[in-house]
């Protein structure tokens, strides 16, 4: 237990009679970003929930940071930041009363309070904005103090549901930049987010949910167990026999032409790739480059949702 930030056991949430999460059992290392991915009403939120100590599990064990969730509420808290899917800033108090607030509601003196505050500020661009009241700042803005918010105690875990969301490019590549240094420094971060080319940047782990567990590993992992596996080839000469012996070759699945390249979808890239460059070049085929293509963590995605959905 004392090597991972998170741990869920057969975790699971009913509302209504119906499941909004089902039998989770998920394990977070300390210091990795790990994303949850999943359509709407997946699950993530109640997930992110229940282990912030917002709702109570109506199955199964959680812990964070060591202790467990249900029965250990208020360590859990004080150890954690959350930015949730609504901010919920308060509106009429200025940007610097915001940060500060929160920072004196966790235990932090009131001038490491005005430092640390105004140190994200800084970061997030927002200092001279510190005395507007937030309710005159744009919802990319509200954002960014939201996200300073949930960094203000310094946590072990950051919880951030959709923490790009609203956001311009810009913003949106500074708060990557921003996770990324957060994993730099160990801190653990669980990441819901529906940008599929974000988690396969910022995750060390992805967990792919449809009200339960449809698949966990690293990003590149789940492409090789779940994608499919296809390799385009381009060669001068090519001709119907060189065709036919390649559909011969085994674990070749399917052969197509696209222009004037050739696509082949093998069983296993690295065992069928060598033979099928041998057998070219047997036959007098000039072989100009074999690369494998892969759909990334979106074909997998959509390959194992559409799945569970049937």
């Amino acid at each position: 237990m004392k090597d991972y930030s998170i741990e869920t056991f057969g975790l699971t949430k009913i509302f209504n009679g119906l499941p909004a999460v089902e039998d989770l059992t998920l394990k977070v290392r300390k210091g990795e970003v790990v994303g949850l991915l999943g359509p709407n009403g997946a699950g993530k939120t109640t997930t992110v929930r229940m282990l912030c100590c917002l709702l109570k599990p109506t199955s199964g064990k959680a812990f964070v940071v060591g202790h467990e969730v249900g029965k250990d509420s208020l360590e859990i808290r004080e150890r954690i930041g959350l930015l949730p899917e609504v901010p919920g800033l308060y509106g009429e108090l200025s940007a610097l009363r915001n940060l500060e607030f929160h920072a004196r509601l966790h235990g932090m003196p009131k001038e490491k309070a005005r430092k640390r505050a105004e140190e994200l500020l800084r970061i997030f661009g927002l200092w001279k904005r510190r005395e507007d009241p937030v309710a005159t700042f744009s919802k990319g803005m509200q954002q960014k103090i939201a996200l300073a918010r949930a960094m203000i105690h310094e946590p072990e875990v950051l919880f951030l549901d959709e923490p790009t969301s609203a956001l311009d490019p810009e913003a949106a590549r500074m708060v990557r930049d921003l996770i990324l240094e957060l994993r730099k420094e160990k801190r653990t971060i669980l990441l819901c987010t529906h940008n599929l080319h974000e988690a396969e940047e910022l995750c060390d782990g992805v967990a792919i949910l449809n009200h339960r567990m449809l698949a966990f590993g690293p990003p590149r992992e789940l492409e090789r167990t779940f994608g499919k596996k296809e390799v385009e080839i381009q060669v001068e000469g090519m001709s119907r026999r060189m065709v036919e012996a390649l559909r011969k070759i085994e674990g070749v699945r399917s052969l197509r032409k696209e222009g004037n390249r050739w696509l082949v979808e093998v069983e296993n890239p690295e065992k069928t790739n060598p033979e099928i460059v041998e057998v070219l070049v047997k036959m007098g085929g000039r072989v100009k480059y074999v690369k494998p293509i892969s759909g990334g963590l979106e074909e997998v995605y959509l390959k194992l949702v559409r799945s569970d959905e049937v």
